[in-house]
């Protein structure tokens, strides 16, 4: 059971939560923080004055002054208008990334709500009912509306949950399991949705899962340096440490430790004075990637554990702030976009060095029968058209801003977009390494030399699921085959858990 307590989130607990299933509760003390918030907006409510999204309007209409006995039906009217998105469902694990990353908001205490919804919230993630939540509609700013209004939409009883991929009734579920739909109570529906919760949620599993590919990538390069008769002078340390950057001085570390014993690299350091780029700048190259995922990392862990909606509330006062933009994360969002398509260049141009027989030194394309065979020439045209579409996903979202909601909210972060186009941006790198992976298998296959021990556990472990290509066949099949490896062997994943990065 993982307690949230509006202060202890972090992108492990996350992960447990969201790809997991791991049960949630609220700790005893972030339920006394609530209840205070609660207690203190009552008392304030009752002064007769006025509180943006309690007694009055929404947006522009925040000057109009809503009758007490309508403030119930105005919490559900805002759940239901703002239900306004389109699309495909976002996938299931982001759905309770986000869900968790609310519940843990509120749990701060400044946002007014009552123990309930936050209970609620809860139950739906333990019983694992999963909102349809379409996927476009959030600008970004005054929260992630559309998104985080259909997850209320769904606590409400209205709305529609994914199971087993099909859009399904929520009330079926719900009378399923005998659970009662929520009623939102004054202040909680603006409190639900105006927070950056899907920005971050998004961001934070795909953070995660950079995580993963930086170490995969790390140890597809070594493989290709090898097998591409690379010299490790430019990793010593020394010459590394003249340009400090943790990440370059990191990365640098690891290839050293990991090439220690290769009898490759020993041999050819005697005769070449220096390699190409995609060789040379891995530590440069890939610590500037493990410095900004260890800054995106750092980004994240507060806006976990913020309050993000509005207005705010405590002991004796309410404020109209604007922490539900979300320019911090929309930012960072951007910058990892940037950095993993980059990373995705390197290793292509790997890719296309180790199948031009001229720069390898190996047989063309990597099989001994080319001509006859293509082997794997078109490998790296898949790799080229992966790298291309990540450079039109990396294009960052936060660079622009169109206003809304009648000018009242006149500049917006876009930042939900640019988390969506990281999804895709991250399973594209994922693609990318397999196919390094695969290709320099086969190159280490052809040398005569043994490779150091590291590569050899991992070409072995490649081996005991793709075969040795002799002969052409059907090369989706092995690139298919090593990204399953790559999310789902434990074997392999043990091999990758001894690369240490700094994030």
């Amino acid at each position: 059971m993982i307690y949230l307590d509006g202060t202890s989130l972090n992108l492990e607990k996350l992960r447990m939560i969201a790809e997991r299933n791991e049960p949630v509760g609220i700790s005893d003390e972030a339920a006394k923080n609530v209840k205070k918030s609660r207690d203190s907006l009552m008392k304030i409510v009752s002064s007769g004055a006025n509180i943006y999204g309690v007694n009055t309007g929404f947006g522009s209409l925040l000057n109009v002054r809503i009758k007490p006995d309508k403030i119930e039906e105005l919490q559900r009217n805002l759940i239901r208008s703002h239900s306004a998105g389109v699309g495909e469902p976002l996938e299931p694990r982001h759905v309770r990334a986000i869900m968790a990353i609310r519940a843990n908001s509120l749990c701060k205490g400044y946002s007014g709500v009552s123990v309930e919804l936050v209970e609620k919230i809860l139950e739906f993630l333990n019983e694992d009912i999963i909102p349809y939540v379409p996927r476009y509609g959030s600008v970004g700013a005054s929260g992630d509306l559309a998104p985080l209004a259909h997850i209320g939409l769904c606590l409400m009883g209205e709305g529609f949950v994914l199971m087993d991929g099909k859009r399904v009734d929520v009330m079926e579920v719900l009378n399923r399991k005998s659970i009662e739909p929520y009623s939102f109570k004054s202040k909680e529906s603006i409190s639900f949705i105006n927070g950056t919760a899907t920005i971050t949620g998004i961001l934070s599993l795909e953070t995660s899962r950079a995580i993963d590919l930086l170490k995969n990538s790390i140890a597809s390069a070594s493989m290709s340096f090898e097998a591409l008769r690379g010299t490790r002078k430019a990793f010593q340390g020394w010459a590394i440490e003249t340009r400090n950057h943790a990440g370059q001085v990191n990365i640098a570390k690891i290839m050293r430790e990991i090439l220690n014993d290769s009898k490759i690299c020993l041999e050819s350091e005697s005769r070449k004075v220096q390699d190409a780029y995609s060789l040379r700048c891995i530590p440069q190259v890939y610590g500037a990637v493990e410095d900004t995922i260890r800054y995106v990392k750092s980004v994240l862990e507060i806006e976990l554990n913020s309050a993000t909606d509005n207005p705010l509330v405590n002991d004796t006062e309410f404020i109209s702030a604007g922490n539900f933009h979300g320019e911090p994360v929309a930012f960072a969002s951007d910058f990892l976009g940037i950095a993993l398509c980059d990373l995705g260049n390197i290793i292509e141009r790997r890719i296309a060095r180790i199948t031009d027989e001229k720069l390898s030194d190996l047989p063309p394309f990597l099989v001994k029968d080319s001509g006859l065979n293509s082997g794997y020439m078109i490998a790296q045209y898949t790799a080229a058209a992966l790298c291309n579409r990540n450079k039109t996903l990396a294009v960052p979202s936060s660079i622009d801003t169109i206003p809304t909601c009648a000018n009242q909210e006149d500049h917006v972060s876009m930042g939900t977009n640019s988390a969506i186009k990281l999804t895709e941006l991250v399973k594209n790198l994922r693609q990318i390494i397999a196919i390094e992976y695969v290709l320099a298998a086969q190159a280490l296959d052809l040398l005569e030399e043994e490779p150091c021990s590291f590569n050899e556990l991992l070409r072995s472990e490649i081996r005991e699921s793709i075969d040795h290509l002799h002969e052409d066949r059907p090369v989706f099949r092995d690139i298919e085959k090593m990204v399953e490896i790559i999310e789902s062997s434990r074997e392999f994943d043990k091999i990758i858990s001894d690369i240490h990065v700094n994030v």
